[in-house]
C-alpha cells in the first residue's frame, strides 16, 4: 500500500470530498457519577452525578467522523422539536456539518441517556419513536436529497439504525436518485431485511449483521466470509461487501476479487462506534477517487484507533495520519 499517496490525500484532498450522510440521527448522553448508597425510596443505587457528556450518535456519528477527517459533510434525517435537537444542532454547527436536511417531526429526537456509576452502566433511558417514517416527512426528506444531489456530491452514506428513517421505500428512492447522478451509495445495514438495500454499491456489515440474514451462522473465517458475501451480493443485487470482523480485521469482497486485511495488533477496549468510523473513512476514500482497496485499508486502520477508546468515538485526520506512520 502506498502510504505516501494516502498521506498526500489526507493532507491535501480530503477537503474536496463532498459526502451526504442520511439515516437515523441520534444524540448520546452520558451521566457519570459514583454510587455509595442505596435509595431509601426503593432498592436502587443512588448515583451522585459528577459530570455529563453529550456526543453525536448513529448517522450523526458518521457525519462527525467525516467532518473530523476534513470532508465537506451534510446530514439528512429526522429530529423532534425538543431540547435534544438543540444539542444536536449546536454540535453540527461547531463541527461545520450542514444540517439543512434535518426534517422536524412530531416524534422525539432519538436520544440514548446512559447512567454510569464508577465504571458500570447502571441504566439506559431511550427517547425514541422507531416506527417507519413515510408520508409528508419522508417526501421532504427525499426532496432534500434530490436537491443536494443536483448541487454535486461525491458519495452518499445510508446509516441504518432501525429508528424509522431507512424504510425500504426511502432506501430504494435514495439509491435510485444517487445512481441517476452517478454517485455511489455505501450502506451500514441493520436487521434482516436487506431487500431495501438492493442495488447499493457497497454494504458494510459486521459478522453479527451477516449472520442475521442467513440461515446458518458462519464462523469468522476468510473462506466463510468470502463465500457468504458472494451469496448475499447475488441475492440482494449488492455490488460489493466490506465485512468488518473485529479482531480479524476487514474483508473487501468484490465480484472478481477478495482482499482480507488483518487488523493492527493492539488491545481492544470498546467496539462501539467502530462501524461508523469504517463507513465514514471508506466513503471519504470513494469520494476522493481512491480505489476500494485503499479505502478498505484506510477504514481498517481507522477502526484500530477507535476500538482502543472507551465509548462512541470519532477519529480525526491527525489520528489517522499518526496511525499511518506507525504502520510497517
Amino acid at each position: 500500500m502506498d502510504k505516501e499517496a494516502i498521506r498526500s490525500f489526507l493532507q491535501n484532498r480530503a477537503e474536496t470530498c463532498k459526502v451526504l450522510v442520511v439515516g437515523d440521527v441520534m444524540l448520546d448522553k452520558y451521566y457519570y457519577g459514583e454510587v455509595n448508597r442505596i435509595s431509601p425510596e426503593a432498592p436502587v443505587p443512588i448515583t451522585h452525578v459528577m459530570r455529563t457528556k453529550e456526543t453525536l450518535g448513529g448517522a450523526a456519528n458518521v457525519a462527525h467522523n467525516l467532518a473530523l477527517l476534513g470532508c465537506q459533510t451534510d446530514i439528512a434525517g429526522f429530529v423532534g422539536d425538543d431540547f435534544h435537537c438543540q444539542s444536536l444542532l449546536e454540535k453540527f454547527t461547531s463541527r461545520d456539518i450542514s444540517y439543512r436536511g434535518l426534517i422536524t417531526t412530531d416524534r422525539p429526537t432519538t436520544t440514548k441517556v446512559r447512567i454510569i456509576g464508577g465504571h458500570q452502566q447502571m441504566m439506559r433511558l431511550d427517547f425514541e419513536e422507531a416506527s417507519p417514517i413515510d408520508g409528508p416527512y419522508a417526501e421532504r426528506f427525499l426532496h432534500y436529497i434530490e436537491s443536494r444531489l443536483s448541487e454535486s456530491l461525491d458519495c452518499v452514506v445510508i446509516s441504518d439504525y432501525g429508528k424509522g428513517a431507512c424504510t425500504e421505500q426511502n432506501c430504494q428512492e435514495i439509491i435510485k436518485k444517487a445512481h441517476a447522478h452517478g454517485v455511489p451509495v455505501v450502506i451500514d445495514p441493520k436487521g434482516a431485511n436487506w431487500t431495501k438495500y438492493a442495488h447499493a454499491d457497497y454494504i458494510t456489515p459486521n459478522l453479527k449483521e451477516i449472520n442475521q440474514v442467513i440461515l446458518e451462522p458462519i464462523p469468522n473465517e476468510d473462506e466463510a466470509i468470502e463465500r457468504t458475501a458472494h451469496y448475499l451480493m447475488r441475492k440482494y443485487k449488492i455490488k460489493n461487501v466490506v465485512a468488518t470482523r473485529s479482531e480479524h480485521g476487514l474483508s473487501l469482497v468484490q465480484e472478481d476479487k477478495t482482499e482480507h486485511i488483518p487488523t493492527r495488533a493492539q488491545e481492544v477496549f470498546d467496539v462501539s462506534g467502530a462501524g461508523d468510523t469504517v463507513i465514514a473513512v471508506f466513503a471519504m476514500a470513494l469520494a476522493g477517487g481512491l480505489s476500494p482497496s485503499v479505502g478498505a485499508y484506510m477504514a481498517n486502520l481507522a477502526a484500530s484507533v477507535v476500538v482502543a477508546k472507551l465509548g462512541t468515538y470519532a477519529v480525526s485526520r491527525e489520528e489517522l495520519l499518526e496511525a499511518l506512520d506507525k504502520q510497517e
